[in-house]
């Protein structure tokens, strides 16, 4: 086999790009800086993520993907297109690669064809599309093609979902367009509500980072915080601590929370003895928040853990998808020709 089989979780926040024998080789924001004037691309993934707030009239700065599906499908396929180039390099037409995507579980059919068909105009030879928690439990290394129960919680950017996976399948499921970026816009509304301090995404995804924890941490810590008062327009420093952000992102943290056990109230009885067994495991960016395996243990009973590399996940278990691709094509959404 000649063409290059590449896995791709396309999320909201990062695309990262598996291709078979080669391992995770693209690991980019999923970020696009374009001239109002022509529409014309300038910049993509980091180089554009550092734009961010700070670009004048004539760049326009954009997430082309929201909730975990194509907002923007010219700017999806032009960003598709040049990560795929940039992997692959000079197209050859007789050996265009195979590409598995991620999508979230409950995306409408119209969605996974808008995907599927960006794949496509960005030169793949074949696409086929993968459940993002199917993805991620296989990713993981759980024993999916097993007749027992697998928990997964996949926490990305724009969704969160938690399913039970058996037989290279996925059992019950559920999801809440809840994620990081919200988690981040959390943060933002406490900090311009109680100091009155306005600050950017950019601040608070640092902040989340730096002091954030989904449960209180027994050494707090703290962090200065600098951005625009709301009050005098003027440049202002604050400080901030752990707590406070705890405080900020509970409210988003319950609801994804609550996905969790909506999940564990519909599985059968027997995948629920696998469940209590072997536990659920948490991947995605959001799984690298500190105490967020202690949060959904103590809020479910159920015993969690976080994923080796919970960021690759997805990524990983598309490339190993399509690699097996007759034994889970039973499982796949319906391709479009």
């Amino acid at each position: 086999m000649f063409e290059k089989q590449i896995g791709i979780d396309l999320g909201t926040v990062n695309v990262l790009v598996y291709v078979r024998g080669r391992g995770i080789v693209l690991h980019e924001p999923s970020v696009v800086a374009i001239r109002a004037r022509d529409s014309k691309m300038v910049a993509v993934g980091h180089e554009a993520y550092d734009m961010l707030g700070r670009t004048p009239e004539s760049i326009e700065v954009a997430r082309p993907m929201r909730d975990g599906v194509i907002a923007d499908f010219v700017v999806t396929e032009a960003m598709l297109r040049y990560f795929i180039k940039a992997i692959v390099g000079r197209f050859n037409p007789l050996f265009k690669p195979r590409v598995m995507i991620s999508t979230p579980r409950g995306v409408t059919s119209v969605e996974e064809r808008a995907v599927h068909d960006a794949a496509m105009q960005a030169g793949a030879g074949a696409a086929y599309l993968i459940p993002e928690p199917l993805a991620a439990a296989y990713g993981a290394g759980l024993p999916i093609g097993t007749p027992t129960g697998n928990m997964v919680v996949d926490m990305g950017g724009g969704t969160s979902e938690a399913a039970i996976v058996s037989m290279y399948d996925i059992v019950v499921w559920s999801s809440v367009r809840v994620g990081g970026n919200r988690l981040d816009e959390s943060i933002t509304s406490y900090i311009r509500k109680k100091y009155n301090l306005l600050i950017g995404d950019q601040t608070a995804e640092e902040i989340k980072i730096a002091i954030g924890s989904a449960l209180p941490l027994e050494e707090e810590r703290r962090m200065e915080v600098r951005g625009r008062d709301q009050v005098n327009g003027l440049p202002k420093t604050i400080e901030i601590t752990s707590a406070e952000v705890t405080e900020a992102m509970s409210e988003p943290l319950q609801a994804i929370v609550s996905t969790v056990r909506a999940t564990l109230e519909k599985a059968p009885p027997e995948l629920a003895a696998d469940i209590i067994d072997r536990g659920m495991v948490i991947t995605g960016g959001g799984a690298q928040l500190r105490n967020i395996a202690r949060l959904f243990t103590a809020e479910t009973g159920v015993p969690a853990y976080v994923a080796e590399n919970p960021m690759a996940c997805v990524a990983l278990g598309a490339g190993q998808a399509l690699e097996n691709y007759e034994i889970m094509r039973r499982s796949l959404p319906t391709v479009y020709s």
